[in-house]
């Protein structure tokens, strides 16, 4: 069978293993379990076709095949548990530069974890969505698999239950995006962003980019958790990755670090 991509490294980056797969259940549950086995950091694992893929809170993530970048790597982060949260952000933010880089459009990045349409009357469509999953072992963080489906190249007529919440790179630019080449810019801009997270002269920058591209800060949202809901507004992103939420004078600021995030012309 002919590979879909003919990159097998990335030069200059971590990520030195790059392998493809025309179908698997998962490329996040491949790579944990290659974690598992001693797989080095930087391994790279893209699927032209998922049928088990993944989102958070085990929601099903749906792609034509072919039609989207579907990828995982397999980190072996130097950072606390206090900011392995960063790592999700890092890809996001990533994920809009290379968009940018290849496509021409800058996508937005929606807290904690989606790449969305940043304006236009797609705006607030979904993207692209992102999973990080942690190897532990012995109560320690061992691993990092950080998966991606990024929307590049889907058809005009989207799925019933799509079709109101998601779009395509190509629904943007009126263009077929070659997969090969986002993939490549987003390894090289992730290697960067995951260098800055750990070099303290550097985080800052990377923490003005993440807020920078920000979809979500200074709208009036909606945060969804296992315990119900509550209303405010999106005030800041914190050093530490966490989204903190104006609820006013009776609810102060609140900092989420687990929750569905609603944008306020997204209720009703």
């Amino acid at each position: 069978m002919n590979r879909s991509f003919a990159t097998s490294e990335v030069p200059g980056t971590r990520f030195a293993d790059v392998r493809w797969v025309a179908e698997t259940g998962s490329t996040n549950r491949d790579l944990l379990e290659a974690a598992a086995e001693g797989a080095p950091e930087g391994v790279v694992l893209v699927a032209d076709h998922q049928t088990a893929g993944r989102g958070r809170l085990d929601r099903s993530w749906i792609a034509p095949a072919g039609a989207s970048l579907l990828v995982s790597a397999l980190l072996r982060p130097l950072v606390g548990p206090e900011d392995l949260f960063l790592l999700t952000l890092a890809c996001g933010l990533a994920a809009a530069d290379a968009v940018e880089e290849v496509a021409g459009i800058r996508p937005g990045l929606k807290w904690p974890n989606d790449l969305v349409v940043a304006d236009g009357p797609l705006a607030d469509r979904k993207l692209a969505g992102i999973l990080a999953e942690s190897h532990v072992v012995n109560g320690h963080v061992d691993a990092v698999v950080v998966g991606m489906g990024l929307n590049l190249d889907w058809p005009e007529e989207l799925p019933a239950e799509l079709a109101a919440t998601a779009a395509s790179v190509n629904h943007l630019t009126g263009e077929s995006v070659d997969r090969e080449q986002v993939l490549v810019a987003w390894l090289h801009h992730y290697d960067r962003h995951l260098t800055a997270i750990t070099d303290e002269s550097e985080r800052g920058g990377f923490l003005d980019e993440v807020r920078a591209a920000s979809a979500t800060l200074g709208r009036d949202v909606r945060v969804e958790n296992s315990n119900g809901f509550f209303d405010g507004r999106a005030i800041a992103i914190a050093d530490d990755g966490r989204l903190l939420v104006d609820c006013g004078s009776d609810g102060g600021i609140v900092s989420v670090t687990v929750g569905d995030i609603v944008h306020a012309r997204l209720l009703g």
